[in-house]
């Protein structure tokens, strides 16, 4: 009897050690301690007191096939989001953080090699049913067997995940080396077994959703539009995470299937906020009466966002992209200097990085720590010399749209890599196969940016073919890889993780529907995508991305274009904001409806007609 009570004894103060060496928070850090203490009232950057009410029209291009954004099938309706919570919610004023929401609160060791959720009583479905373990296991396991790929890499670490008692969920991690786990699986959007497991999960579906969210839909038209309306139900309003947000009572998305139309819808007073992609446009179509007279406010917003790399990218799957010389020499093809000049008003910088805008692109030459990762690598990988010892840059022009000397230096590249011209053509040596491919677009407003690109391929022989398709067919091209090369953008975060392997992984590579569209194969940019995944701490993080960076750049899989570090946006005079503006977010689900300011609305257009 003795010997029992002395094991039950031992067991309770292991047990009870154990749970000394777990932290248990409202909030986890990636790196370093949550801005915001555990007793918090709001986030800095809201209106705590922001009326709710109110009706705004949004705008979307394209069309809309599923109320499902959680598979590859179809295309999800714009807002649809905002019908599912997530255990935690990151805020727009740190690098990476993420404060409990369906959960209460976020138990973990020390060593990360595990995380548990602590759900919330208050927590309810739609239909007032209480969300349990069993809803976040069953949508655990079915994202990860049924959904979109995106989720077996971005969790592709976790082991299990377990209940451990009616308010308390567990996931178990195959390691403890990937730091960032536990705050990316709080990302999880929890769905409700009971309503999704009658359902085929996999097939698009237009069947109105349950789920957990502030908002559920009122109304739609297939396709054509979508409103959503406030859950008055909502059972995280009160929270302090959730304060001062989502405060519009209606929200329709109308569609149109061009964006010329879409924008004179907006200057027409069809939609209430809108914005501008286009630097032409910003520079040339608001000379107008309702912005002279504030009714419609035009406002360049800065931000600290990291701009990611937008550009023309390869798809290297293709025989006639596989080698780096053929890459880099089309690139001398590509004039931004002219094209910013005289297309873009000079409103853009020329985009020398993968995490640009951000402490986490690469400049200069490799030194310290991030020279030791990459020599580290040097002995098996072979890096080129170059890497060490030049800053990567993409070719420069004068800006006359004379580029004379950039098509020799292409035209020598290109005979490195085995072809020649013949009869104003060029063809591979090897195969006597002409160079000639296709650029696939989405929208016709970047045929003009295009063609020129195109007129100084043709100077070197080869053959461009350029063409626009709609966005629901240029979705399922790009999801089976089927193009030549595209405009993309490699959007990023200050936190680089587990989507990088997604980005550029090479067990992505052969997944329809990954991030690496490009098609990389690479056992160093793999290597170094586990480093920015392992990384330690903030330090560690940016020197290990800066090295992956490098390593993109100097491989050429894209021909860089440009960014703003700023949003350009035009709104109908009919809102208000808080006084802080968030650092990394345009913050329009902080934004209210001014009912002075919208009761006026139809009078003051009246001053304009």
């Amino acid at each position: 009897m003795k010997i029992i009570v002395l094991i039950i004894t031992f067991s309770l103060i292991f047990q009870l050690k154990a749970q000394a060496n777990n932290n248990i928070s409202h909030a986890i850090a990636m790196h370093g301690e949550p801005k915001y203490k555990k007793n918090f009232e709001n986030l800095d950057y809201v209106n705590p007191n922001a009326p709710k009410g109110g009706k705004v029209i949004f705008s979307s291009i394209g069309n809309y096939d599923t109320f499902n954004p959680f598979t590859l099938k179809g295309t999800s309706a714009d807002g649809i989001g905002n019908l599912f919570e997530t255990l935690t919610v990151s805020t727009s004023d740190e690098a990476f953080t993420e404060y409990g929401l369906i959960a209460e609160s976020i138990e973990w060791p020390n060593d990360r090699s595990w995380v548990a959720f602590n759900l919330r009583k208050e927590a309810k479905w739609h239909d007032g049913k209480q969300i349990t373990p069993e809803d976040v296991i069953w949508t655990f396991n079915t994202l990860m067997e049924k959904g979109h790929p995106f989720y077996k890499y971005y969790y592709g670490d976790v082991l299990e995940v377990i209940k451990v008692d009616d308010l308390k969920v567990r996931f178990n991690f195959k390691g403890n080396t990937n730091l960032e786990l536990p705050l990316i699986v709080g990302q999880l959007p929890v769905l409700p077994k009971h309503y999704w497991e009658k359902t085929n999960f996999e097939e698009t579906t237009l069947e109105i959703p349950m789920g957990s969210g502030p908002y559920k839909i009122k109304s739609f038209d297939a396709g054509r539009s979508i409103t959503y309306e406030i859950n008055n139900d909502y059972w995280g309003i009160n929270l302090p995470i959730k304060k001062g947000i989502d405060n519009f009572a209606t929200i329709k998305y109308e569609y149109y299937k061009d964006r010329g139309v879409e924008r004179e819808a907006f200057k027409s007073g069809e939609i209430d906020f809108f914005s501008e992609n286009s630097s032409k446009e910003w520079a040339t179509s608001y000379d107008i009466n309702a912005v002279d007279k504030k009714l419609i406010i035009k406002e360049l917003i800065q931000h600290e966002n990291p701009q990611g790399m937008q550009a023309f990218a390869f798809n290297i799957r293709k025989n006639f992209f596989k080698d780096k010389n053929v890459r880099e020499a089309l690139s001398y093809a590509f004039d931004f200097e002219w094209t910013n000049s005289n297309l873009f008003y000079n409103a853009y910088q020329r985009t020398n990085s993968f995490f640009e805008n951000s402490e986490l692109a690469s400049t200069g030459i490799p030194q310290g720590n991030e020279y030791k990762i990459l020599q580290k690598y040097n002995m098996n990988f072979k890096i080129p010399k170059d890497v060490f010892i030049k800053q990567y840059e993409p070719p420069k022009t004068n800006g006359t749209g004379y580029i004379r000397k950039e098509l020799s230096k292409a035209t020598q590249l290109l005979k490195k890599a085995g072809y020649e011209i013949k009869d104003g053509n060029l063809y591979n040596k090897e195969t006597n196969k002409k160079f000639e491919f296709e650029i696939l677009l989405v929208s016709p407003a970047f045929e003009r940016i295009v063609l020129p690109f195109k007129d100084n391929l043709k100077k070197l022989g080869i053959s461009v073919n350029v063409r626009t398709i709609d966005s629901s067919q240029y979705q399922k091209r790009l999801e089976n890889f089927d193009f030549d090369m595209i405009v993309y953008s490699f959007r990023q975060s200050l936190s680089p993780g587990n989507e990088q392997r997604n980005f550029w992984g090479s067990d992505a590579a052969d997944t329809n529907g990954s991030r690496n569209i490009i098609g990389i194969k690479n056992p160093l940019i793999d290597s170094l995508i586990e480093e920015v995944i392992g990384a330690k701490d903030r330090e560690s993080l940016i020197t290990a991305t800066k090295a992956l960076d490098r390593i993109l750049l100097w491989n050429h899989y894209v021909i860089p274009q440009w960014h703003i570090s700023s949003y350009r946006v035009l709104y109908w005079d009919i809102f208000d904001k808080p006084l802080v503006r968030p650092k990394y977010s345009l913050g329009t689900d902080t934004w209210w409806v001014d009912d002075s300011k919208i009761n006026s609305i139809d009078e003051r257009k009246k001053s304009i007609q």
